[in-house]
């Protein structure tokens, strides 16, 4: 049975660059971290040691704060994509770039009732995410959050499901639903309105986390995927993971109290876990999620 070298790819992972942008006495931020993977003619490298066809990562790491002067960060998806372009573009060795990129929220410091033009607070909100794939004629684009925590206080419901001798989980016509939502979603070509359209997803999946009256999160799962795609076209799939964050109504008799859905013990783990995709009938995606 012969050894062969199987799928390989290397990179510069973690390059944490903030860009400011100075108009005028007002300041903008955008605070990226960046993971660049490279793939291609790696074989003598990894069999004899030679180094020919390699571009260090280093390299990589002074390409992503280059980029970010000469170009600016329009958005994640925009600066990953003019990344990947140029590694496969510009070096014959390599035929396949992936870069993964987080961006950090910062929000502008309000100082009396005025927001202030270079003072900024950072959010503690979700983390938006992209990740881009360029193979030298096509490219992919994924987008995408996570770590947006959502709760309903009511309007969800868990029963008719299986009973065995190991079941103790009661039936409720009313419990606290929360979740930690991490998405992404598939674009159908590259000439998107990034921020808008991160903006549009956010405020569907939002909206029908709220709106639905839950059975099971894996039918709120499905009306937030759904609420994404009839929203916008160009997106052709929504993958959701979401983890039940479980409130367990206390129970408050011995003490001579009646808990009427109101003292919950809010469990960290174990927690069960919701994954599930919403797609539109479209082509294969390629190597957009890999």
């Amino acid at each position: 049975m012969s050894i062969k070298l199987g799928p390989n790819r290397y990179g510069k992972a973690e390059t944490r660059v903030v860009r400011v942008t100075k108009s005028g006495g007002k300041h903008q931020i955008r605070d990226l971290n960046v993971g660049v993977a490279l793939s291609g003619d790696m074989a003598d490298v990894h069999l004899t040691g030679d180094n020919a066809a390699v571009l260090p990562t280093d390299t990589q790491k002074n390409t992503v704060f280059a980029f970010a002067k000469q170009h600016g960060i329009a958005s994640p998806e925009d600066f990953g994509l003019r990344l990947a372009r140029h590694f496969v573009d510009s070096q014959p060795t390599i035929d396949h770039a992936r870069i993964e990129l987080e961006e950090y929220e910062w929000e502008r410091n309000v100082v009396g009732l005025n927001s202030h033009p270079h003072s900024f607070v950072r959010s503690g909100r979700e983390t938006r995410t992209a990740l881009v794939h360029y193979d030298g004629k096509q490219a992919w684009v994924v987008s995408g959050l996570k770590d947006m925590t959502v709760l309903n206080s009511t309007g969800s419901e868990f029963h008719g499901f299986i009973k065995d001798k190991y079941t103790t989980l009661r039936e409720t016509r009313d419990r606290v639903l929360a979740t930690e939502v991490n998405a992404q979603w598939r674009h159908a070509g590259t000439d998107a309105e990034w921020d808008k359209s991160y903006e549009v997803v956010k405020r569907c999946l939002l909206q029908a986390f709220a709106d639905t009256h839950s059975l099971s999160l894996q039918q709120t799962l499905y009306a937030m995927g759904e609420r994404v795609l009839e929203a916008v076209p160009g997106i052709v799939e929504v993958k959701l993971q979401l983890p039940n964050k479980h409130h367990f109504e206390v129970d408050l008799t011995p003490f001579g109290l009646i808990n009427d859905n109101e003292v919950f013990w809010a469990a960290d783990r174990p927690y069960g876990l919701i994954e599930g995709t919403v797609v539109r009938d479209v082509p294969s995606a390629g190597p957009a999620w890999d």
